[in-house]
């Protein structure tokens, strides 16, 4: 009987076709849980603001893996000794990274699930397929650890210059139609080199370095903490909490089944550690659940849930008052009246039309990691030092935004 071709080309509106080599990492991709990412949008509730913007975290994960392939292939030419099993591993590694995000994960996370992050889900579901793989997947677990002996590997896959760094910038640069994000990929790859087991640039890609720590910064505050964006998920935060408070008072609310067991337990780190059933419900759970909820909930009796959900799915999201300090006591407690006299609620109810928002990003802290670039001399310089752009120094520095969100009467 003639063996079934795996070896398949996919078409990439970012990086044009990428080959799927061999039959390991096509099996990975056509593993449920892989395919779940499918039906979650790579940026949540970003299309709020950027329509364009409803690529899927599994079009990154596939983008992120074609990148390291690019990156294997480089660092071979610089002669680094890279195996065949230590290539496939770090490929696997990267195509996983993102398996454990829920629908919308930060909200999700603040919300339904407690104590437990979306890395620590991606690392119980990756040992999980490596059981069901009889253990294929041990080099791309530790890797993805960095327990694994070559600590560059675990670089290109978590660092200043990883792969998921270069796709996601491209890739949501490309979706959103946001052109301050645009990367030279291709070029920073070419440039990199090892070092004492560690990645660094080559100098003559310092100029290129620089580029893509601006469109960085510029996403961040353009695309990814967009005010609006914000409010949206804020506003999705108080649904998913209001409809845990009325479900831990036994009131019927319409979910899904995976939907369902988040909102009528409590689910947190040890349930996923000790029981195979919040794993099994959470690779069950994508955006459809949480949309379709939210729609029937719109004509819910309960007044707080109806009002927020006929809101949400209308796109009449919170307003936003950005400041650098948190909003003064006085105007919360003006609004928390004028939403109790509106809808006749409780001030803990009122509260749920309303909320604070820190967001910060620092674009490029040395003290997580370096961006170290090499001279021909063979002497290294972190970026901040190495650059003569002044923007460098300003991008290690914490920038920090309040947002204060509020239903509009």
């Amino acid at each position: 009987m003639k063996k079934p071709n795996k070896r398949k080309i996919i078409n990439d509106p970012v990086f044009g076709f990428i080959n799927i080599p061999n039959d390991f990492l096509f099996d990975i991709i056509q593993h449920p849980y892989f395919q779940r990412m499918n039906r979650i949008k790579q940026l949540g509730l970003t299309s709020t603001v950027y329509p364009g913007a409803q690529h899927t975290r599994l079009q990154h994960s596939l983008g992120a893996m074609f990148l390291m392939g690019e990156a294997i292939t480089q660092l071979r030419m610089e002669g680094h000794e890279i195996t065949t099993s230590e290539a496939e591993g770090v490929r696997a590694c990267m195509l996983l990274h993102d398996i454990g995000h829920g629908p919308f994960s930060h909200a999700l996370e603040h919300s339904l699930v407690s104590e437990i992050s979306h890395e620590e889900i991606s690392l119980i579901m990756m040992q999980k397929i490596n059981r069901e793989m009889d253990g294929k997947l041990d080099m791309a677990l530790d890797i993805f650890t960095n327990t694994y002996p070559k600590k560059f590997l675990h670089q290109l896959v978590s660092g200043q210059l990883d792969m998921d760094r270069l796709d996601y910038l491209s890739r949501d640069s490309f979706f959103s139609g946001v052109s301050e994000g645009i990367i030279g990929s291709a070029r920073i790859i070419k440039m990199l080199n090892i070092h004492n087991d560690q990645l660094v640039v080559e100098a003559k890609g310092i100029y290129s370095i620089e580029k893509f720590l601006v469109a960085r910064r510029l996403m961040y505050w353009q695309v990814y903490l967009h005010k609006t964006a914000v409010a949206a998920e804020k506003m999705l935060m108080n649904i998913l909490k209001r409809a845990k408070e009325l479900a831990d008072k036994n009131i019927e609310l319409f979910a899904s089944p995976a939907l369902r067991y988040f909102l009528y337990n409590e689910i947190n780190k040890p349930f996923f550690l000790n029981t195979s059933e919040a794993l099994y419900h959470f690779a069950m759970l994508d955006d459809s659940d949480v949309i379709c909820a939210i729609k029937v909930w719109s004509t819910h009796s309960d007044i707080v849930l109806s009002e927020l959900c006929k809101s949400f799915t209308n796109r009449r999201l919170f307003k936003v008052e950005i400041s650098t300090d948190t909003v003064e006591e006085s105007i919360r407690q003006q609004h928390l009246k004028q939403y109790q006299q509106h809808f006749g609620v409780s001030i803990p109810e009122a509260e749920y039309f309303m909320g604070d928002e820190t967001v910060s990003t620092d674009t490029y802290s040395p003290e997580d990691d370096n961006i170290n670039i090499l001279y021909k001399d063979g002497t290294i310089k972190d970026i901040a030092e190495a650059s003569d752009m002044l923007n460098i120094s300003i991008l290690t520095k914490k920038v920090e935004k309040h947002f204060f969100c509020y239903y509009r009467l």
